[in-house]
């Protein structure tokens, strides 16, 4: 059995790297970037799956693990169904924020900003990059509504191929792409005896200023 005392011992002592003010680029983006590629470089499992937090118009949060599918000096991209749980509290309330954690590097990354709808062709192109099955699933899965079963699912799946046989599966117009435009990262770098290092970007009138934060 699992008490509490147990998890209370669970802990880790981080000594793998440091991070300074000195360390760090003067653009968040690419500073984000140095650290994806080195993430990518230790063959961090699922590298680009980040939490997504989203809360509705009452301030009520919600989150959930999606993945990174573009990144630019305007923001961070991901794609889902607009009619979701996410997609309804995104349009009622467009302020989010995406956690990345590496645990190979012993890094975190958290992002705070604003979020708006990438525009219906950047959509387009990525979702006729996805494989044939994912293209179709977009079409049967009503997401965050109730299911009567896995059967059910899979028989909706498999009446909505037969229909595109001999054509291209085209995006459903509930279905695209979101991009997160930053105010705020955080770069988090685990350190012995809980002394963490924390470099904050904050935008202010157009300019990130950066400050180390107490861990």
């Amino acid at each position: 059995m699992v008490t509490n005392k147990s998890i209370a011992a669970i802990r880790k002592d981080y000594s793998a790297k440091s991070l300074s003010k000195t360390d760090v680029d003067k653009n968040p983006t690419a500073q984000f970037n140095k650290w994806f590629k080195e993430a990518i470089h230790a063959e961090v499992e699922e590298v680009n799956a980040m939490t997504l937090s989203t809360a509705t118009k009452q301030g009520k949060p919600s989150a959930r693990i999606v993945l990174l599918k573009g990144i630019d000096n305007n923001g961070f991209v991901f794609f889902t169904n607009y009619n979701s749980t996410k997609g309804q509290q995104l349009a009622e309330n467009p302020f989010a924020a995406l956690t990345f954690f590496w645990k190979e590097l012993e890094r975190q990354v958290r992002i705070e900003g604003t979020v708006q709808k990438i525009s219906e062709q950047d959509s387009i192109t990525y979702f006729n990059s996805r494989p044939y099955k994912s293209r179709v699933g977009a079409w049967v899965s009503n997401q965050s509504k109730p299911l009567i079963s896995r059967v059910e699912l899979m028989r909706k799946f498999t009446l909505k191929a037969a229909t595109f046989i001999g054509q291209k599966v085209p995006k459903p117009n509930f279905w695209g792409g979101y991009i997160l435009m930053p105010t705020r990262i955080e770069f988090w770098q685990g350190r012995p005896s809980r002394l963490h290092d924390r470099i904050n970007y904050s935008l202010e009138n157009g300019t990130w200023h950066v400050e180390r934060l107490s861990p």
